[in-house]
């Protein structure tokens, strides 16, 4: 399932050269895993509440290619490309909206499931384990 989530680029998320500064790419990363779940039917708070489970980023490596700009409106995907007992690898890809053949920025990253009170690994809960598909 390669999962698709729009951004659009603000004043706030810029440098002084009126680019994205490098790290908001990892917040638009974030947003859209957050957005991969609730698609799934996962809403971070209740998989606390329910299963005392918070996801933490344990790894990251991205490839910068091209600056994204004020107003641009981008798309970020999300693909689920492994599953263990206790992680999920995702890569992802920042795009224009209209120019979807070139990626700006892309790369991996690895959730870690936790114990969301004493931020221990553990299996992530089976629910979530019957919808994640690795395509």
């Amino acid at each position: 399932m390669n999962f698709e989530w729009p951004v659009r680029v603000y004043y706030e998320d810029t440098d002084s050269g009126g680019v994205v500064f490098y790290a908001n790419y990892l917040k638009f990363m974030e947003r859209a895993r957050t957005e991969f779940l609730r698609h799934l039917g996962f809403e971070q708070d209740e998989l606390i509440e329910q299963h005392n489970t918070i996801f933490a980023v344990r790894s990251v490596q991205l490839d910068y290619n091209s600056p994204a700009r004020f107003n641009d409106q981008l798309v970020v995907t999300a693909k689920l490309i492994e599953v263990k007992k206790a992680s999920m690898l995702f890569e992802q890809k920042i795009f224009r909206i209209d120019q979807q053949d070139t990626a700006l920025c892309q790369g991996e990253i690895r959730i870690a499931c936790l114990h969301a009170d004493i931020f221990k690994p553990r299996a992530i809960p089976e629910a979530i384990m019957e919808v994640a598909r690795v395509d």
